[in-house]
């Protein structure tokens, strides 16, 4: 997939610029692939997650990571067992707080990985990782 024409390469320098473009492009993606996108950036206690959204009855908790090298390997090789962790601990208070006991629900990564300066590959994993 192409940048978006009004984002300039050199702007994606800033660690957290890039973040949050990833975000947005994540969740467009995922709007396109069907989901109903939820909440951006929910934070707790227990630490944050950059997407919840619902694809169809299934509450899901997505970790968005971009990458613009490849030097640290892919993004979704950044969502380490101890993120994971942390993820999960915050979807659990998300739905506890929701009332959504016993919802279904699912972990999925966003992974994006700038190839050029022009380009980019987007990849979603759904049921990345799970509670136990």
């Amino acid at each position: 997939m192409n940048l978006s024409k009004n984002i300039k390469m050199n702007s994606l320098s800033n660690k957290k610029d890039l973040g949050d473009w990833g975000e947005n492009i994540a969740a467009e993606f995922l709007k396109k692939q069907g989901y109903l996108v939820i909440d951006r950036k929910f934070s707790c206690p227990y630490g944050e997650i950059d997407l919840i959204a619902r694809e169809g009855p299934i509450w899901c908790f997505v970790e968005v990571k971009t990458r613009n090298s490849s030097s640290f390997g892919y993004g979704y090789q950044g969502v380490t067992r101890l993120k994971q962790k942390h993820i999960i601990k915050v979807a659990q208070y998300y739905l506890n707080q929701a009332a959504l006991y016993d919802a279904p629900a699912r972990f999925d990564i966003v992974s994006i990985d700038l190839v050029s300066t022009a380009d980019y590959k987007i990849s979603l994993i759904r049921n990345a990782f799970y509670m136990s």
